[in-house]
């Protein structure tokens, strides 16, 4: 359940009731771990880090590697906040990352995703027809495409931020030279000073003459 919203009492047993009828479905092709309402069953990451997902997907055996994560969202949750809270932590993950929404939001969650940069995967959606809840594909985008958006944003942040730096140093460099009081030249004291030396002329005294 999101930690932003708090959905009405109805819309969050449809939520946790998709998760259920999610989990059978998985479950052919991986371990499904599952976190519907206020539950932490299935946590990706370790506390206080963890996250999670409606969904987790983990391979069958005994690989303990992260294959998907999938997020049900209801009509009230299907917004900005939610999107920047949420969908783009998963987003970012480097494995699939699957959303579903109801029938009439799809377009919205399209333009949340590209507005946003959020790396999903495949959108789904949901309707009920009677008794039954009747799931349609309406988005679907291999993950190695984004994975390789990811590296490319990764290897853009870090080639901006190798600019940055030479850039700090020198503003560093000019903030240390300005600060730095200049030198004035050092005045030695009338006690050290060295007495001048005065070289007195040696009196020349010239004979008397004599008298004839």
């Amino acid at each position: 359940m999101s930690p932003i919203l708090v959905r009405p009492v109805r819309e969050q047993l449809e939520h946790d009731r998709i998760i259920r009828l999610l989990q059978p479905r998985y479950r052919r092709r991986f371990n499904v771990g599952i976190n519907p309402g206020t539950e932490t069953n299935a946590p990706i990451g370790e506390a206080p880090a963890a996250i999670y997902p409606d969904l987790v997907l983990m391979p069958t055996g005994r690989s303990k590697k992260l294959a998907g994560v999938i997020e049900v969202e209801t009509q009230e949750s299907v917004n900005t906040l939610e999107a920047m809270a949420q969908w783009a932590i998963y987003g970012r993950l480097p494995v699939e990352f699957t959303l579903y929404v109801p029938t009439g939001s799809s377009e919205v969650a399209k333009r949340l995703c590209r507005e946003s940069h959020i790396g999903v995967t495949e959108i789904v959606t949901y309707h009920m027809i009677g008794d039954q809840m009747r799931f349609t594909q309406v988005f679907k985008s291999p993950v190695e495409a984004k994975i390789a958006a990811a590296r490319a944003a990764a290897a853009a942040a870090g080639k901006s931020a190798r600019k940055k730096k030479p850039a700090k140093a020198a503003a560093k460099h000019a903030r240390t030279v300005t600060a730095k009081p200049a030198r004035k030249p050092a005045v030695k004291s009338a006690a050290k000073a060295r007495p001048a030396v005065r070289l007195k002329k040696a009196a020349v005294r010239t004979p008397a003459r004599r008298k004839r």
